[in-house]
């Protein structure tokens, strides 16, 4: 009997025992697999914010000057890295820069003339002008400075003792930015430099219109930025810059895509953000700092924002007009 007592006493213990690995089991079969979901809701989570845009081509079309002194370039890769959107880069004088535009063959610009800028926003073909970040005309020439100007006051006094002394003068000649520039001062001195032997019409971009002024050793008007960064720094010096009449204002335009409807507007608004934002700014005001001691080019504070909302905007009613084609085309 007492045996007996002793067996039941055993089975209830090793009932109870059983009773509790199987609840232990079940939960830690629910933990595992409640991690499991969280796990795959994470990872889909991570997927979905990771997708590359629809459109992940951006057309930036730029100003030489940006691409020669090695900016966008540098900037390139980590825009690419945050956002997903690669930069199919075009540059040429700001002239041709803006044509693009006009044409359609870019879904963004970055350039700095300011005046032709605004003619191209009121003719429709951008949203808005965002200057973002500027440097400083120079203008630069032989060490020995023959027609004597780095005293001068002004850009139109030195530009008028160049034409006085007949001493070499190399023009872009392009259309650019910086060729505006260098005829609005030419104006302002009251002097027209066309057909005179001493002005050399390169027709080129700022790097290849620097090495002919250094090979000439005669002067010409560029931007700080791509002075530095050339070649031509070693042969050439500045001998007039950094005053408020040659500031040199940069600018981004995001096309309309009511002229060109297969303007990637969303890449042009990516563009835009990331431009004026805490990464790029950060990159930007170090560019330069390591190799020349100073930063090639300065920052306008707080630039993107109603341009960020009006390529949003844009871009909104894009997709809504492609959705709205494309529910027509259904029915």
């Amino acid at each position: 009997m007492k045996n007996t007592k002793i067996k039941a006493l055993l089975a209830a213990v090793f009932a109870a025992l059983f009773a509790v690995a199987m609840v232990a089991c079940s939960s830690g079969s629910g933990s595992s697999s409640a991690s499991a979901s969280s796990a795959s809701a994470s990872a889909s989570s991570a997927s979905a914010s990771s997708a590359a845009p629809a459109n992940e081509v951006i057309r930036i079309s730029t100003t030489t000057s940006v691409n020669d002194s090695g900016l966008l370039p540098y900037l390139q890769p980590y825009f690419e890295k945050a956002t997903g959107y690669k930069w199919e880069i075009t540059s040429a004088g700001t002239g041709a820069a803006i044509k693009k535009g006009e044409t359609g063959d870019a879904d963004a610009l970055l350039v700095h003339a300011k005046k032709s800028e605004e003619e191209f926003i009121n003719s429709g073909y951008g949203l808005e002008r965002v200057p973002f970040m500027y440097n400083y005309f120079v203008i630069v020439g032989p060490a020995d400075d023959p027609a004597g100007i780095k005293d001068c006051a002004t850009a139109a006094d030195a530009f008028k003792k160049i034409a006085d002394s007949g001493s070499t003068f190399v023009s872009r000649g392009d259309d650019s930015g910086t060729n505006k520039k260098e005829l609005q001062i030419w104006e302002a001195a009251g002097v027209t430099p066309e057909g005179q032997d001493w002005y050399v019409n390169a027709g080129a971009g700022m790097g290849a219109t620097l090495t002919q002024a250094a090979e000439r050793q005669g002067y010409t008007l560029s931007d700080k930025g791509t002075f530095l960064s050339n070649d031509a720094s070693k042969q050439l010096v500045i001998l007039l810059g950094e005053s408020e009449d040659m500031k040199n204002t940069y600018s981004m335009i995001a096309i309309n895509p009511e002229k060109w409807p297969d303007t990637n507007s969303e890449g042009a608004k990516a563009f835009i953000d990331w431009m004026t934002g805490a990464e790029a700014a950060k990159l930007i005001a170090d560019y330069g700092v390591a190799e020349y001691g100073e930063p090639l080019f300065f920052l306008i504070e707080a630039s993107g924002s109603s341009a960020s909302a009006s390529a949003s905007a844009a871009a909104s009613s894009a997709s809504a007009s492609a959705s709205a084609s494309s529910s027509s085309a259904s029915a």
